[in-house]
């Protein structure tokens, strides 16, 4: 698995926006769905919010063991 290929990507979140982050990694819009899966018959989004504004570095390997957030699983 390339590093760089999956790396997180830093995100700004808004607390009580709501985000789907994409969960089959067929989205061009990473690291967020863009609807992909439907064609593809894969798994859909995962939906979530932050209670506070934070910056956050998203997992774009989809094997993160907290999603969406990114726990370096991608440089093993």
């Amino acid at each position: 698995m390339s590093d760089t290929k999956f790396a997180p990507i830093a995100c700004d979140l808004e607390a009580g926006k709501k985000y789907s982050w994409c969960t089959c990694g067929h989205s061009e819009t990473q690291p967020f769905c863009n609807g992909a899966h439907r064609g593809k018959n894969a798994t859909p989004p995962m939906r979530f919010e932050v209670e506070q504004d934070k910056k956050a570095h998203l997992c774009t390997c989809k094997l993160t063991s907290n999603p969406p957030y990114c726990d370096g699983t991608h440089k093993n």
